[in-house]
């Protein structure tokens, strides 16, 4: 199991990207959060082991049909134990 923070950057915001994302994490199994950043990015905390999230991360880089990613950055981080994955609404 492995934590990775994400940074989507682009036009991914308005475009349904953390409601597709938190579908796509669903049907792989991948638990966690997506936020709305103030600078029009999109940060996501996934957890899932290695083979899963690479296929996440394929997803994020090209996001729901009106997105357009510019880039992904992905720093990894300490596992959160998530039991779900959870759009959340405003920043904390």
């Amino acid at each position: 199991m492995k934590h990775l923070n994400i940074i989507v950057k682009g036009h991914v915001q308005g475009v349904f990207f953390r409601a597709s994302t938190k579908a796509v994490a669903d049907q792989l199994g991948v638990k966690g959060v997506a936020r709305n950043e103030p600078d029009g990015s999109v940060f996501i905390e996934a957890e899932a082991d290695q083979m899963i999230l690479d296929m996440f991360l394929d997803w994020c880089k090209e996001g729901p049909e009106h997105a357009s990613v510019i880039s992904v950055e992905t720093h990894e981080g300490e596992l959160k134990n998530y039991r779900n994955f959870d759009v959340l609404r405003k920043n904390r």
